[in-house]
């Protein structure tokens, strides 16, 4: 017997995000904020997400004026960049990762870090004013966050910080909130990861779900 099933991408999509807001306590949240939340919720098919999302006041409205703008998204691994709906990018902004730069290597044994902590400092030309998307690696994230204490380096409007991971996730998004050093957007804890990253991304591009 075969399995019935929905079948209409729409309908999947418009259900989806029915049931999500259905069953979300998402009173935390501002307006700005829900459709981001939401997006991210649907991504991790985990309602109890909600708890984890976090938001620098102005992080929504900073972030989205932003993509307005044209700016970049600079992003810490392909998986994120890749995961962008560029149809939801008005502006056709750039997206940027710079991890397999032929020059990452040599400068990650150099520095005595990560590719992709090292890859990050490959971003001070698109860096300003830029939307900052770190989905994966802690280390990325910590190494920016040195980097914008030299009050003269070049800041990016806001940063999504959502690294996964047992090793410095948790401690590099506190780390985040500490400083914050611009508008910021993040899952506390272990939580975070490519799709979840890259949900925020396309619901700042795009108020349509």
């Amino acid at each position: 017997m075969p399995f019935n099933y929905e079948k209409n991408s729409a309908a999947i999509y418009k259900e989806s995000f029915a049931t999500i807001r259905a069953e979300t306590d998402l009173s935390a949240f501002t307006t700005e904020e829900e459709i981001i939340a939401v997006r991210m919720i649907h991504a991790s098919g985990m309602i109890e997400l909600a708890h984890s999302i976090q938001f620098s006041s102005e992080f929504a409205a900073v972030a989205r004026a932003a993509l307005d703008k044209g700016a970049p998204i600079l992003c810490d691994t392909k998986m994120v960049s890749e995961g962008i709906t560029r149809a939801r990018l008005s502006k056709s902004n750039k997206i940027i990762c710079t991890l397999q730069d032929a020059s990452v290597n040599a400068m990650a044994i150099k520095a005595g870090n990560t590719r992709s902590a090292v890859a990050v400092e490959l971003w001070r030309p698109y860096l300003e004013g830029a939307l900052v998307a770190i989905g994966n690696a802690p280390t990325a994230l910590f190494h920016l966050l040195n980097l914008l204490q030299n009050s003269d380096y070049p800041r990016p409007a806001a940063i999504i910080g959502c690294p996964v991971g047992f090793v410095g996730a948790l401690e590099s998004k506190e780390a985040l909130m500490l400083s914050a050093p611009v508008p910021y957007c993040i899952t506390t804890g272990r939580l975070g990861g490519s799709a979840i990253t890259v949900a925020a991304i396309n619901a700042l591009a795009s108020s349509v779900e």
